[in-house]
């Protein structure tokens, strides 16, 4: 499960993988701006991706998934299959985009970015998210090759709706980056349909991508899981994913706790932001929060941690070995803010055995 890191101090060579002659000229413009990215060359498919990897042997490629002759999955399959390169893939800003990137994910991609719908005018404003991502991958020196247990792979599970007279006794926010598709898969998929929490998700992704998110971690989770929307009542049993470019926090209402969207200016550079639902669940649920930070890019979420542990919450990180960006789960710990490390494999049990004191004592 676990992946390396590359250390060295040269430029990050970079193949660009795409079959829009455009793409092949804006990526490379893109990059070379920074002086510790060097494109090593570009590709118009996938087969002639993999000659070209063999022989420049790139650190990171970029790949395009919309490829005649050899599609991008195909491309990435051979990829993980040969070599185990970092693969940041370039997705379309569509549904069928969206699905093509959470399969791409899946199979070993550490990364995306979504094309803007106007391509000429939009590709600087993803320069810098491209630079950052790219820079992140080269740190990996193989990508976690993470698998489910087979109980998780099982059918589509069948199970009630959560009861919505079923307060939770405790509230469980997680959040992720780079590697946090994979891994929130591999956690919620562990988690008992009567686990006595509320489970709120932060995962760094664009809109129009959490909706299909939500709906495949439901695929594959005994708990419901669906993409949060304002007024949305925070039940034991059910998973809200915080939707992409929008705030996630709650609120506590006469009828119940329930999410509250916001549109506010991005914290940190994010929107979703880790802190502001860190923060958020803290101030309302005080010793009944509990935050997690899984492995991703950056420092966001760690001062919301510790505004959990402050108010006497819970918090975990996952650990450096399990992660496939360190970055977010390391800057809480170096805090003191994470009160347990917990390799990605744990995670889950660790967090039943968390909620379940929880719903004893208050039963007692």
């Amino acid at each position: 499960m676990t992946g390396g890191i590359r250390t060295t101090s040269r430029p990050v060579r970079v193949l660009v993988v795409d079959d829009s002659a455009l793409m092949r000229k804006f990526i490379p413009e893109l990059l070379a701006g920074d002086p510790a990215i060097e494109v090593a060359g570009t590709a118009m498919d996938g087969a002639f991706a993999l000659r070209k990897i063999e022989e420049l042997k790139p650190d990171v490629v970029t790949l395009d998934l919309e490829m005649p002759r050899m599609s991008g999955i195909e491309t990435l399959r051979e990829i993980m299959r040969r070599r185990r390169l970092p693969v940041i893939v370039v997705s379309a800003h569509s549904t069928e985009g969206a699905t093509a990137t959470l399969n791409a994910l899946a199979l070993g991609a550490v990364d995306f970015i979504a094309k803007p719908e106007n391509v000429t005018a939009g590709m600087g404003e993803i320069a810098a998210d491209l630079v950052r991502k790219i820079k992140a991958a080269a740190q990996i020196e193989s990508p976690p090759a993470l698998r489910l247990p087979d109980a998780v792979r099982a059918a589509s599970p069948r199970r009630p709706r959560p009861d919505a007279s079923r307060r939770p006794d405790r509230v469980v926010a997680i959040a992720a980056s780079t590697g946090g598709p994979n891994a929130l898969q591999f956690v919620l998929a562990q988690l008992p349909a009567d686990l006595p929490a509320a489970l709120l998700v932060v995962q760094h992704m664009p809109e129009g991508f959490t909706e299909m998110f939500a709906r495949r971690l439901n695929e594959t989770c005994a708990l419901e899981v669906k993409e949060a929307q304002s007024g949305d009542l925070l039940l034991a049993g059910r998973v809200l994913v915080c939707p992409g470019n929008r705030h996630l926090r709650v609120r506590r209402m006469s009828l119940g706790d329930v999410v509250a969207l916001g549109d506010d200016l991005k914290i940190g550079g994010h929107r979703p932001s880790a802190n502001a639902l860190f923060q958020s669940v803290a101030e309302t649920f005080g010793p009944r929060a509990m935050a997690v930070l899984l492995t991703g890019m950056g420092e966001d979420g760690a001062e919301g941690m510790g505004a959990v542990k402050t108010a006497g919450g819970l918090t975990i990180a996952q650990d450096e070995k399990s992660c496939v960006v360190y970055g977010m789960p390391k800057a809480a710990i170096e805090r003191g803010f994470a009160a347990r490390v917990v390799p990605l494999e744990a995670m889950a049990n660790a967090i039943i055995a968390q909620c379940l004191p929880v719903a004893r004592a208050a039963n007692e």
